[in-house]
């Protein structure tokens, strides 16, 4: 995530993007959990790229939201 993307949100508009990511952060948590060590990884990269979404979300809007990993 080297480029950068300013976007103005409305709180409606980031409270519904908040949820659309906690949404993807838990279908990818709850997916099949026997896979090679590969795939393993690039779940908890991805989980970990929501999670710094939904952080800079929440520090944008001065709420502190905790995230669950």
């Amino acid at each position: 995530m080297s480029d950068l993307f300013h976007l103005e949100l409305t709180d409606r508009q980031r409270e519904l993007l908040v949820r659309g990511l906690r949404f993807v952060r838990s279908s990818r948590m709850l997916e099949i959990r026997d896979t090679p060590d590969k795939i393993a990884e690039e779940r908890k990269d991805e989980l970990s790229e929501i999670r710094q979404l939904v952080e800079m979300l929440d520090q944008k809007s001065g709420r502190a939201t905790p995230v669950n990993s």
